[in-house]
């Protein structure tokens, strides 16, 4: 889950990360009282999880409350590389002598954490990283030993910090980790963290991405998430517990049993699709082990709703809920749907395999049902889904 960057900067607050006070609002009306409590003079940011705002006019100094009026006027409701502002960060203006980069993230390649920091910052990192790749240290960071204070005066030493400021950005980085560790973080961005005029070391902007995995032992950041953003298919199935993500474009409905088979469903459906007009798969939907038939429907009902989808491919493959469980969940699933009212008219198209797979399928032909199509092989069934859907 990625973090406005007024809620990046509560976590830096309440981890002792230096900050500047900020106020949130989303009208023009309450930029007065806000910038009159922070001192008059502000830069109004516009509140939006990606980044260039300042390119794209949603950063803005303003010289006085008025001011701010017109400048939260100008930013809200903007379109930003497709983001709408809805709310703006107001915070003092701060008298900046030096930008500079810090980030702690999860090193997937590498399997490892690690830190990365430039003394030029205030810019895109990835621009930095092209032109300039000696300005970027990278330091492995190993996951028991964390960012000591000894790792951190590594970094700050890889990175050229100059020395007047060493232990500041050093005492910075043992707190960005602090976040990064409790918060269970997979990105702590600082861009830039700047050095003001009396000798400070503030972190200006915030970038946090938290790991949604972790969820339920941070029940605290259920109150972060954008939920007005939320793709309301997406939203409807995290209330049913179910494992899924709503692809754009697609117009295959994919449900499996099993991360690994859904991601190879997904494949084979997008390579069926190219000789059907380009058609692709719609979602990624796993139901796990138990496919019951609550399951079965709640995965359906989602599916269905998304009026995108014209075929629904069901992939399992049988092991420990073995396949003939499977096949009395869709029809039950089925029957259960249209006692809901639920409006049943796209085609399915199923393939079981596996344990007890000889039982399913004759299941599923004894139900006889109008919308349900076997096929007994994975590819074969991909490429009768996109043919229906393409139709």
């Amino acid at each position: 889950m990625d973090l406005f960057e007024y809620q990046a900067r509560d976590l830096f607050a309440k981890h002792d990360v230096p900050v500047l006070d900020g106020e949130v609002i989303d009208t023009p009306e309450a930029a007065r009282a806000a910038a009159e409590r922070l001192g008059g003079r502000v830069v109004v940011k516009a509140q939006v999880k990606t980044g260039g705002r300042g390119k794209a006019g949603g950063v803005k100094v303003a010289a006085d409350p008025a001011d701010a009026v017109a400048k939260a006027e100008a930013i809200l409701g903007m379109d930003i590389k497709g983001h709408t502002v809805h709310r703006v960060m107001l915070a003092p203006t701060a008298d900046i002598v030096d930008e500079y980069y810090v980030s702690i993230l999860l090193d997937r390649t590498n399997r490892t954490f690690l830190a990365m920091a430039s003394v030029e910052g205030g810019m895109e990192i990835e621009e930095v990283a092209a032109t300039k790749p000696e300005a970027l240290a990278k330091i492995p960071v190993d996951a028991i030993e964390g960012v000591t204070p000894e790792k951190a005066r590594e970094i700050v030493a890889a990175a050229n910090f100059p020395a007047e400021i060493a232990d500041q950005v050093t005492n910075v980085l043992v707190r960005l980790w602090d976040v990064f560790l409790k918060e269970d973080a997979l990105l702590v961005e600082v861009n830039p963290l700047v050095k003001t005029g009396d000798g400070r070391i503030v972190a200006l902007d915030g970038k946090v991405s938290l790991d949604a995995n972790a969820e339920f032992r941070q029940p605290e950041h259920a109150a972060l998430e954008d939920k007005a953003a939320a793709n309301p298919l997406e939203a409807a199935a995290k209330e049913r517990g179910l494992n899924y993500v709503k692809l754009e474009g697609g117009n295959v409905g994919i449900i499996g049993n099993g991360a690994g088979l859904v991601m190879s469903t997904l494949d084979v459906v997008a390579y069926a699709g190219e000789k059907h007009g380009g058609v692709k798969p719609a979602n990624f939907l796993d139901i796990g082990g138990g496919a019951s038939a609550e399951v079965m429907a709640n995965g359906l009902e989602i599916i269905l709703g998304d009026p995108e989808v014209r075929s629904v491919f069901v992939n399992v493959f049988g092991g420990i809920t073995a396949c003939d469980a499977v096949a009395n969940g869709i029809v039950q699933a089925l029957a259960l749907l249209k006692t809901k009212g639920e409006d049943v008219n796209k085609p399915l198209v199923v393939r079981l395999d596996g344990n007890n797979a000889e039982l399913g399928r004759k299941i599923l032909t004894d139900a006889a049902h109008p919308l349900v199509e076997q096929v007994d092989t994975m590819d074969g069934a991909a490429d009768r889904a996109a043919e229906l859907a393409a139709k």
